[in-house]
């Protein structure tokens, strides 16, 4: 049976439906919004022998054919998750995985995969609303509803569920997720909006999110399954003879300052024990212990141990609540990069290199919406030895592509406009020591690299991580600039980028079902006070922009054309365009608009281009002086070459001040002569005036006199 509830939310209706597709998943959900709509299906299976961790899986999927779009490129299917695919699978599980109880460990899978879109509604919050319903009305012990909301700032005023255009126009891109009480994830873009200003939002997206979760309740009531009873084994027996034996050693080896040395501390205790409570002639004993209880309570051992510290005042590495790790900043590390830095934060290191490439280095993006081209690539790696572990080295994972994607967009405000700085600019973030916030340390490096390489960025920015470790709603801690164990047994990791000014990226994970908006106000207070901190760090290894690019990168010079005159510049068969290049050794690119850029890794070149450009494509003034070529004598006169391509007649009578009788007598073809443009006639022919050129030389020359 169908069941549909729906509401009016921003400037259209949402509608969640059920009942008619997808009837054998555990729940099945159609979600709309205008002409978009998303099927988000969740299924479950029974959980694999021996795992000890929650098996969700999240995958969200475009079919080009909901726009009435064929796949561009060679292939007419679709392959590979794209960018905009992974990060949205990854924006659908971070707000519901903390919502399922500790300990269970069935397989859950929720798809979502988009049916339609009228190309201005993104899908994204969609799937993200639909993740949480299906699950509501499933059997799963899903502890939801949760709601999604995009918002956007246009003129001034907050915008819930924005268009395409309206995004275009917005300073902020704001996505919240959370439930009736409290925000579980956040995920946004600001052109450095104060601090004061991204409450406001958050605040309003609240007040959407109450009543999406309202509509998802009305839809449990019609069609909400029985929960399904999640019996979770009793660890206590077994805790509580672990802490008795172990805590105390472990809650010293959990202080230990160094990440190597903790580790390697905490690895020998726990090897200890392990072979103390589950020795192998034991097996099948009573009091054997099964190796996978054994890990699991030992996990637990850790986290009280780590969090016990905190909320002593006491963080692993020795500092205190406010305080960062040692930073250290250099620039021009390697020769022959156009720029790189390294943004060093205690034991987290950002090798930071940027190349500055022209138009033809451009990203096409392709998807639902219609194709654009990025001119900004921020890529981030984390290789397996950052970390001192082995693994296959494959592509890159979402983890890293959702690190790349925040701290691109959160560097992305501050850059030059393209008509500034016509360059395309590839940063790239090799994470090669980590013990956390490896990503705002891209940001940290990728400004720094910037300004090595030359691009007038308009402001500095920095990233640092916040950390919470709560006991109840009056005993919490926050912890600026975690390392990886906080973020590993804290239950927050908060994000926030920006400069001086204000936030450029925000982005919230957390542990536990989700925090007061008094605790989001402390993390972004404590939070300015650290990036301003880390700003002054940055800026003694480099005060601003280099003024001069690197040699080794191309040089670029652009000019605008009349639009009429592209085919001027182009030629029979590209053959003008195509002699410029050749004779100048630059690239010549040229757009609709009439712009045309000029690239060359030789400057002498590029600007050679550039004045044959100029010159082949130049107006002609009436009233202007040239220094043009004789490129014909007839007995009426000279036909005179004034830009390539472009002449003008100067008849006999305009040859000189005096009598001519015979136009040889004052000029030959190949001969250079200054003339005036005296007037241009409705068919574009140009007619010239040696006299008057001659007349405005002498009158320059006299002396002037009282």
């Amino acid at each position: 049976m169908k069941h549909r509830v729906e509401r009016q939310v921003g400037q259209e209706v949402l509608g969640l439906e059920t009942g008619l597709l997808a009837k054998q998943a555990a729940g099945s959900v159609l979600v709309s919004y205008g002409e978009t709509t998303v099927l988000v299906a969740a299924a479950t299976g029974s959980p694999r022998a021996g795992i000890d961790f929650f098996p969700l899986t999240c995958d969200y999927r475009e079919r080009t054919a909901a726009a009435g779009k064929f796949p561009g490129g060679f292939l007419k299917r679709e392959g590979r998750p794209t960018m905009k695919e992974t990060l949205t699978s990854r924006l659908i599980d971070r707000p519901i995985r903390p919502l399922f109880p500790e300990g269970f460990h069935d397989e859950v899978q929720v798809q979502a995969q988009t049916l339609s879109s009228d190309r201005q509604n993104d899908p994204d919050i969609l799937a993200m609303i639909g993740a949480s319903a299906a699950l509501c009305i499933s059997p799963l012990p899903f502890e939801g509803p949760i709601g999604s909301v995009r918002l956007a700032q246009v003129n001034g005023e907050f915008v819930p569920f924005p268009t395409q255009d309206q995004l275009e126009e917005s300073d902020l891109d704001l996505i919240v997720s959370g439930s009736k009480t409290a925000i579980l994830m956040i995920e946004g873009f600001a052109r450095e909006m104060p601090e004061e200003r991204m409450l406001e939002a958050l605040d309003e997206a609240h007040r959407v999110i109450i009543t999406i979760c309202e509509m998802q309740d009305e839809l449990v009531a019609k069609a909400g399954k029985p929960k399904k009873e999640c019996e979770l084994p009793d660890y206590a027996p077994l805790k509580n003879r672990m802490k008795s034996a172990y805590y105390a050693e472990l809650l010293k080896a959990a202080g230990i300052t160094g990440k190597l040395e903790r580790g390697e501390a905490v690895k020998a205790l726990k090897e200890r024990a392990k072979e103390e409570m589950c020795p192998a002639d034991a097996a099948g004993s009573d009091d054997a212990v099964n190796e996978g209880d054994f890990s699991h309570v030992w996990h637990g051992l850790e986290e009280e141990a780590i969090r016990e510290l905190i909320l002593g005042g006491t963080r692993p590495d020795g500092r205190d609540s406010k305080s960062l790790r040692a930073i250290d900043c250099e620039v021009d590390l390697l020769p022959r990069g156009h720029g790189s830095a390294l943004f060093q934060r205690g034991e987290t290191q950002a090798l930071v290199t940027v190349t500055l490439g022209t138009g033809k280095d451009e990203q096409r993006v392709d998807g639902l919406f219609e194709e654009y081209s990025k001119k900004f690539m921020l890529d981030y790696y984390f290789p397996s030895f950052s970390v001192g572990e082995v693994r296959p080295i494959r592509g890159p994972g979402r983890r890293e592509i959702g690190h790349g994607a925040l701290a691109e967009r959160s560097v992305k405000p501050i850059l030059p406009d393209p008509d500034v700085f016509p360059y395309t600019i590839r940063v790239i973030s090799d994470i090669l020591e980590s013990n956390g916030s490896s990503s705002m340390a891209s940001v940290c490096g990728a400004t720094l690299g910037l300004m090595a390489a030359g691009v007038p960025i308009t402001n500095p920015v920095a990233g640092i991580s916040v950390g919470l470790v709560k006991e109840s709603e009056d005993k919490w801690t926050l912890l600026t600039d975690i390392i990886g164990d906080e973020d590993h047994f804290g239950d927050m990791d908060f994000k926030i980028a920006g400069s001086q000014n204000g936030i450029t990226g925000i982005q919230l994970d957390l542990k536990i079902n989700g925090i007061s908006a008094s605790i989001i106000k402390a993390t972004l207070e404590q939070s300015r006070e650290a990036r301003l901190e880390i700003l002054r760090s940055m800026l003694s290894a480099v005060r601003r922009p280099r003024e001069e690019i690197s040699g080794w990168a191309p040089r670029l010079l652009r000019t605008h054309i009349d639009p009429e005159k592209i085919g001027l510049l182009i030629g029979p068969g590209g053959k003008t365009i195509r002699s410029i290049q050749e004779t100048t050794g630059a690239n010549v690119e040229v757009d609709d608009d009439g712009t045309v850029t000029v690239a060359s890794h030789d400057a002498e070149s590029a600007t050679s281009a550039l004045a044959k450009i100029e010159a082949l494509t130049a107006s002609i003034q009436i009233g202007r002086i040239y220094e043009g070529r004789v490129t014909s004598v007839k007995d009426f006169g000279a036909f005179v070459e004034l830009v390539p391509g472009k002449d003008g007649l100067c008849h006999i009578s305009e040859l000189s001040t005096e009598y001519v009788g015979n136009v040889n007598d004052v000029c030959r073809v190949g001969d250079t002569m200054r003339v005036k443009v005296i007037a241009v006639d409705e068919q574009d022919r140009v007619k010239l005036s040696r006299r008057a050129a001659m007349e405005e030389a002498t009158a320059e020359a006299e002396p002037a006199t009282e």
